[in-house]
């Protein structure tokens, strides 16, 4: 699959979302935007929660995104507090409960667990501060919601591995390396991938795992080849790169030579390197810088009061506990070692030196990186 991140860029805001099965138009159902601060209460404070450091996108990417939109968009006068709640649910309900004390304008929470964060949220609209959920749809009385087409996601790396495997596909077994239960994107990426590798690749093995850790999927990838043995497994459905990582590190460990495809997820650094090594098969490049722009100009919208429609054009999606709510979701690229000029490299994700290392020359070299 080769397709430029300008025209996923071009399309974002227009995106339909009824490929997500829970999004429809804004006048199914009301949505409840009454968090609305006055606009004279002085310079607008973000109150930014991520959930986690393991993934390198949320340090790398999104806060510094972030912190640069949100200056834009108020002139230089606004500014974003952070916290990163380091995959501790309980954290972040405490990183909410001073975001509160403190008075934020707004908060933008990528959610630890979705269910669990549910009264932080109900807290803070209580106390007249509004709330977009970033990147994982919160329960709650949330205000706006954006993230990526995160079904896609799943089908995307579902079927990248299938056409991987060609006519092998029915040969042995995948193992299917799933997220952590707690977030709710895990669960669109396995519905997404389900849909399409089920009755086209039989799945050996299959794990939900904890916390999204790679040494994680490090344990269950080596209980996955002791079960079904080495000479069984033809392919890996990995729903992120840090994952790939460690499942890769197995695979090594257990002799396979060559390595069985992997799919992975975010674009990391070292998940690029490996598919330039050969050794990860594909990832999902998620432009990053789409989503926290969305996500900013949501934020200071409700800071001000104002309304979301020429944000979210009037599309909306629905939470377990809530209906109606203004989102956006943003398309996504297949990332293999074919287009990564074409994504990472062209988007300025990462430099030619950065990807490039002496330990990968030979690699970049082999599919003219430039």
């Amino acid at each position: 699959m080769r397709r430029t991140v300008v025209a996923a860029a071009a399309t974002a805001m227009a995106v339909s979302l009824a490929a997500c099965g829970s999004a429809k138009e804004s006048g199914d159902k009301a949505t409840d935007t009454s968090s609305k601060p006055a606009a004279d209460k002085g310079p607008i404070t973000v109150g930014l929660l991520l959930p986690e450091n393991e993934t390198a996108r949320y340090e790398k990417f999104d806060k510094p995104l972030i912190e640069k939109k949100v200056s834009e968009l108020t002139g230089g006068t606004g500014k974003v507090v952070y916290n990163n709640a380091k995959q501790n649910a309980t954290t972040q309900a405490q990183q909410v409960e001073t975001m509160i004390t403190n008075k934020v304008s707004v908060l933008m929470i990528d959610a630890v667990d979705s269910k669990a964060i549910k009264g932080s949220v109900q807290k803070a609209k209580d106390a007249g501060i509004p709330v977009v959920a970033y990147d994982r749809l919160a329960e709650g009385p949330i205000d706006a919601y954006t993230s990526f087409d995160n079904e896609e996601v799943g089908r995307v790396q579902g079927q990248a591995l299938l056409d991987q495997l060609g006519d092998k596909a029915k040969s042995g077994d995948i193992v299917m390396m799933n997220g952590a239960v707690t977030d709710p994107n895990a669960a669109l990426f396995k519905k997404g991938a389900h849909s399409v590798l089920d009755g086209k690749v039989t799945v050996g093995k299959e794990y939900d795992t904890k916390e999204w850790k790679p040494e994680n999927a490090n344990a269950n990838m080596e209980g996955a080849i002791s079960a079904l043995g080495k000479k069984k497994i033809i392919g890996v459905y990995s729903a992120n790169d840090g994952m790939a990582g460690g499942i890769i590190t197995a695979l090594k460990s257990a002799g396979f030579s060559p390595l069985p495809p992997v799919t992975g997820q975010d674009a990391e650094l070292a998940g690029v390197q490996r598919i330039v090594a050969g050794e990860q098969f594909m990832s999902v490049y998620k432009p990053y810088p789409r989503e926290a722009e969305i996500g900013a100009e949501m934020a200071i919208a409700l800071a001000k009061g104002e309304k979301l429609d020429s944000i979210t054009s009037g599309t909306t999606v629905d939470s377990p506990s809530n209906q109606g709510i203004p989102s956006v979701l943003v398309p996504v690229v297949s990332l293999t070692k074919d287009n990564i000029n074409d994504t990472v490299l062209k988007d300025n994700i990462y430099t030619l030196s950065e990807i490039c290392t002496a330990k990968y020359k030979a690699g970049c070299d082999a599919i003219g990186l430039k």
